[in-house]
């Protein structure tokens, strides 16, 4: 089989095309954390892990496709693709580039907007878990492991409230 750099730039435009839905569930995942929305936070937390499969397969295709060009031309198979640029014809440099930095680009805000909706869901449990400190404290023990990390536990599962009507 040879690998073209085709197929590789077909390879890259799917990867962009996934990395873009990644982001755009975020972004929804985010607009969700300020909307108080707990139901779309955990649909969309189902979506968000689906599509960082369906990445991860593209990704792993295209570090394929890139492998198997390097060996056909001679190089080392773990080469990245800009290393390999100068085995591509010089009118197909320009694409290529392109489509390594934009799917650089958007790995990174999707790295950016991940942490930040990771740190939003943190602190809203850190708050639930404090205003049901406040109402039931004798239901939670403070622990600490050997690395100085705070756990709460309940020593018994919690009671539940129902509603009469």
């Amino acid at each position: 089989m040879t690998t073209t750099w085709e197929f590789i730039a077909d390879c890259l435009r799917q990867e962009l095309a996934d990395y873009g839905g990644l982001l755009h569930l975020f972004e929804q995942q985010q607009c969700s954390l300020f909307d108080r929305d707990p139901n779309a936070v955990m649909g969309l937390g189902a979506a968000i892990e689906e599509q960082a499969r369906r990445v991860a397969t593209v990704r792993a295709r295209r570090e394929e496709a890139v492998a198997a060009f390097a060996t056909e031309h001679g190089q080392p198979r773990h080469s990245t693709l800009r290393a390999l640029l100068p085995q591509i014809e010089a009118a197909a440099r320009p694409l290529l580039e392109a489509l390594i930095d934009e799917v650089n680009a958007l790995l990174h805000r999707v790295r950016r907007i991940s942490r930040h909706n990771h740190t939003l869901l943190t602190r809203a449990i850190e708050v639930h878990q404090e205003v049901l400190q406040q109402l039931r404290p004798s239901a939670f023990t403070k622990t600490y492991s050997p690395a100085g990390m705070v756990s709460l536990t309940s020593p018994q599962p919690a009671t539940t409230l129902c509603v009469a009507g």
